[in-house]
């Protein structure tokens, strides 16, 4: 799938305020753990360094922002999970998190972040779990590719580590993409893969 516009749309903290969403458009949303990558991914995705903005900083990013790719569809940036700076922060971010993800009825697909540096942590697990209990679909994204030491079987990690996830959630692994911006690992399949997606969904998406 060939990408020809990407703009961003705006950034909203409530639904009811989401009067820049057109309900006839999919929408993709990436979650993960503070500073896994989001806003990275995004660029890479889309092919523009700066379409979403990046922070070395966890916890930057504490609204919903939202990219409409095409025409047609949009990418859905969520706040990242699990650093707080306070309480009352901690209970905005996962209000806005749960409010998206459990009562936005045109969230197409989830994307879940994890650094696979350090692969899935007790708080994936928890919000895993969340998606599992709200019979949300999802699919994990392990980036930080670029990040790791050569002589690291990361293959051989993303496997046990599912097979652990399988073992403790009693689930079988979703499916997963390994993310390397340097190497432009995957790029091609994830985008792929939101184009089947978008067919199933009878869009028409203008092929590369």
């Amino acid at each position: 799938m060939k990408i020809f516009s990407a703009t961003f749309e705006g950034s909203i903290n409530q639904l009811n305020h989401s009067s820049i969403l057109n309900e006839r458009n999919l929408e993709y949303a990436f979650a993960g753990r503070s500073n896994v990558g989001k806003s990275s991914l995004i660029n890479f995705l889309t092919h523009r360094k700066k379409l979403a903005k990046v922070s070395s900083s966890p916890g930057k990013t504490k609204l919903i922002n939202i990219f409409l790719i095409n025409h047609q569809w949009y990418l859905i940036d969520l706040p990242g999970y699990g650093f707080f700076p306070d309480i009352k922060m901690k209970r905005e971010i996962y209000r806005i998190i749960k409010d998206y993800i459990f009562y936005r009825k045109k969230m197409t697909y989830l994307f879940l972040l994890i650094d696979c540096r350090r692969l899935i942590q007790q708080i994936d697990y928890y919000f895993i779990e969340m998606l599992l209990e709200n019979h949300v679909q999802f699919c994990f994204i392990f980036t930080k590719m670029d990040k790791l030491k050569k002589y690291m079987n990361i293959d051989k990690k993303i496997s046990t580590c599912l097979e652990q996830l399988e073992k403790n959630m009693g689930i079988n692994p979703p499916k997963y993409f390994k993310i390397s911006i340097k190497n432009q690992l995957e790029k091609k399949n994830i985008m792929k893969y939101i184009e089947q997606l978008n067919y199933k969904r009878k869009l028409i998406i203008p092929n590369s």
